[in-house]
């Protein structure tokens, strides 16, 4: 039989669909999204969804003299979880906000997203799925989808799998970024958390192989178990979203620093938005999701450990002034934040630190 230059039998031509890419599947998917973008659409954005960039007018959504901030993230292996539950709606929530509360913290209002989705055979169904929950927390921060990239990249990634990353920008007028006037005698103030969010999910998985649970069993959670949420469920609550609230506070003019509370905990975080010379003083008593007591004692983590890697209920930290802390409270408590004192900025040598006993009952305790 006659062969073709690559060893194949002649007239047997190949495809991209039989090498593993369907393009019509690709096309289908953005058909599908372009709704859930168009939800998303704000003051500034000029085009939509199917072109080779997007474009965006800042003069347009208000701003006179602007500085533009981008961040970048993923959500980790977090992923890993929602792949095995079969739950796809939740980490694109993660994914937008593990990039717009960084943006918040230096005083940004996050104006758009953009995400790249890459698999090794593309399931517009999970996909969807996916973009979804992108779609939905970008209408919590205010910002708009305004575009994406699909990679299917068969043989790169095993079946089922796929891997996700997320781009904001934002903006703040000159001279209004933060962090700035932080000092000595300032308040802390701590905004819960709504659970595990993205970070320390390899150390999570690994302590529910440990405890032997399936992810479909009901939660171990207390008050967990009494929505009828399985382990898994529970585990995959979505980062909160703190833009709304954080620019609340800002354009009040009370808010002089901010940290998103993400890999590294409280004592990786804090510092970041610290000048030298100081140190945060703070009082461990707020209360801890019961997550965190349960991944304690199943994996036998201590509670340094416990500090270090997970946000312990507190999933974002703010400093003002003293005088300023009751009227802060007020207006975080009226954007939907419960906000509890946990600390204050003292004296420090050196670089910025952060200074923390941890009390009996601690989770790892």
């Amino acid at each position: 039989m006659a062969k073709d230059g690559t060893g194949g039998a002649a007239g047997a031509g190949l495809t991209y669909r039989a090498a593993g890419v369907d393009i019509d599947a690709g096309e289908t998917l953005v058909e599908e999204i372009k709704p859930l973008a168009r939800a998303t659409l704000r003051k500034g954005v000029l085009g939509g969804i199917g072109g080779f960039g997007a474009l965006f007018d800042p003069k347009a959504a208000g701003y006179a003299d602007p500085i533009l901030v981008a961040t970048t993230d993923g959500v980790g292996t977090k992923l890993k979880l929602a792949i095995d539950v079969g739950k796809h709606d939740t980490v694109g929530v993660d994914l937008v906000a593990m990039c717009v509360n960084d943006l918040v913290v230096q005083g940004a209002e996050p104006l758009f997203f953009l995400d790249y989705f890459a698999t090794g055979k593309l399931s517009v169904a999970q996909a969807r799925s996916v973009v979804a929950g992108i779609a939905s927390g970008c209408r919590e921060a205010g910002c708009a989808l305004v575009g994406g990239e699909t990679a299917e990249m068969p043989g790169l990634y095993a079946e089922g799998d796929y891997d996700l990353a997320g781009f904001a920008v934002g903006a703040a007028e000159r001279g209004r970024l933060l962090p700035a006037g932080v000092a000595v005698g300032d308040a802390i103030l701590g905004l819960p958390s709504d659970g595990v969010h993205s970070n320390g999910f390899s150390l999570v998985r690994r302590i529910v192989e440990r405890s032997g649970l399936s992810l479909s069993a009901p939660s171990p959670f207390n008050g967990r178990e009494t929505l009828g949420e399985t382990l898994g469920e529970a585990l995959l609550a979505p980062t909160r979203l703190y833009v709304r609230s954080l620019l609340a506070l800002h354009r009040a003019e009370l808010l002089k620093a901010a940290a998103h509370i993400t890999g590294g905990g409280l004592p990786g975080n804090l510092p970041r938005v610290l000048p030298d010379g100081v140190a945060a003083a703070l009082t461990p008593g707020w209360p801890v999701p019961p997550v965190f007591a349960w991944l304690a004692r199943a994996g036998g983590v201590a509670p340094a450990e416990m500090a270090r890697v997970f946000n312990c209920g507190i999933g974002m930290a703010v400093v003002v002034g003293a005088a300023d802390a009751d009227r802060a409270m007020a207006v975080l408590r009226e954007a939907g934040e419960a906000p509890v004192p946990i600390g204050e900025v003292v004296r420090g040598d050196g670089p910025a630190s952060v200074r923390m006993t941890l009390p009996d009952g601690w989770p790892g305790g």
